[in-house]
């Protein structure tokens, strides 16, 4: 019987080490997800300032071409007001 009790101690100091390894790899875990949601946030900041500048971009190109177009037709006034709102 006491062997049975000192077995049955020992056998719940490893089952208290396990869980305590448990809860280490579960803050572990945890903190790696906190890392990896603050890069996916900075991701979709750094997506969106791309996605901006894309869509400025487009925007100058447009007047570029308006510019190009207005000049071929003679058209020197529009091309002048154009260059300004390019500038």
């Amino acid at each position: 019987m006491k062997r049975r009790m000192e077995r049955v101690k020992l056998e719940m100091k490893e089952i208290s080490k396990e869980q305590e390894s448990i809860r280490k790899g579960q803050g572990e875990v945890k903190e790696k997800f906190k890392v990896t949601e603050l890069e996916c946030e900075q991701l979709r900041e750094q997506t969106d300032i791309i996605i901006t500048q894309s869509v400025n971009t487009q925007l100058r190109i447009c007047l570029m071409f308006q510019i190009l177009k207005a000049r071929e037709m003679s058209h020197f006034t529009k091309a002048a007001s154009l260059t300004r709102i390019l500038l």
